[in-house]
């Protein structure tokens, strides 16, 4: 049985039950999310071959620290890191470190800045110079998946119809989505209930309510959906080395639809490829 909270009288932990937020939460979480975009679109002009994700984390913390926001990933659960770097067959939770970038990689950066004690969560993919057209196709349909997943998010549907969506379009497209880590509700704390799977059908999961405030973030990969995790607990890869890509927005459920906080400013949301009238 699902239970729903209203935010304000909710524990400051994840208890399981879905926060319902108000006005006041969401104009929160717009300044935090704005930032946190704000700062992905500075990177869009940082990325370049020979420039080690070391330096890309050091961006995101003097980034923060100038627009007097926390890197909510520093020192969260051990991860001493302010950002997330994944690189070519690297899921997620890829870890900064001084190997330079290479011409022709794709590198997911993910970024989460807390203002104001709320979170605001997005990542996009960063072509690296000039890119394979097999890397560029991949990034072209989980940039997709992720706006098919949105385009499902209203009152009255469940969380499964967001996954449906994705699931379908990548499948078609002949890729295959990650089973392993999933989208999140996000606001007063970084990772809450509901948990966003990027598959299933659109009957099943919690029924979606205005208030609710989540991520979606498929993985997509061109190759088999499996993964393992490294020995240092945090990068998870494909098992086939396979190229892998995400991309990801915070939402907001409207009493029509949703609210996307974490929009680019610059209508970069999509760095390095074509750009899309939508």
């Amino acid at each position: 049985m699902v239970n729903y909270i209203e935010a304000s009288s909710a524990p400051s932990k994840n208890t399981g039950a879905i926060r319902l937020y108000g006005p006041e939460a969401f104009e929160g979480m717009r300044k935090a999310c704005q930032l946190t975009a704000r700062c992905l679109d500075e990177l869009a002009a940082v990325v370049r071959p020979g420039l080690p994700t070391d330096a890309i984390d050091r961006f995101v913390f003097e980034f923060g620290m100038d627009n007097g926001a926390i890197p909510a990933t520093l020192n969260y659960r051990g991860y001493t890191k302010s950002t997330c770097t994944s690189i070519n067959h690297v899921v997620c939770h890829g870890i900064p470190d001084a190997k330079p970038l290479r011409e022709g990689d794709i590198v997911n950066i993910d970024v989460t800045y807390v203002v104001d004690g709320w979170h605001g969560d997005s990542s996009r993919m960063y072509p690296v110079g000039t890119i394979k057209r097999a890397a560029e196709r991949l990034l072209e349909v989980t940039y997709e998946s992720l706006l098919r997943g949105i385009a499902a998010v209203r009152p009255g549907a469940r969380t499964g119809a967001i996954g449906e969506a994705i699931q379908t379009y990548a499948e078609a497209e002949r890729c295959s989505v990650v089973r392993d880590f999933c989208g999140h509700g996000v606001g007063a704390l970084f990772h809450d209930s509901p948990n966003i799977l990027h598959y299933g059908r659109a009957s099943e999961g919690p029924e979606l309510r205005e208030g609710m405030i989540f991520t979606i973030e498929p993985m997509i990969n061109l190759g088999r959906p499996h993964v393992k995790v490294l020995a240092d607990g945090w990068t998870a890869v494909t098992r086939d080395r396979s190229l892998s890509a995400q991309y990801e927005h915070t939402v907001g459920v409207t009493a029509d639809g949703c609210e996307i906080f974490t929009l680019s400013p610059g209508g970069l949301d999509r760095p390095g490829l074509p750009s899309l009238n939508r």
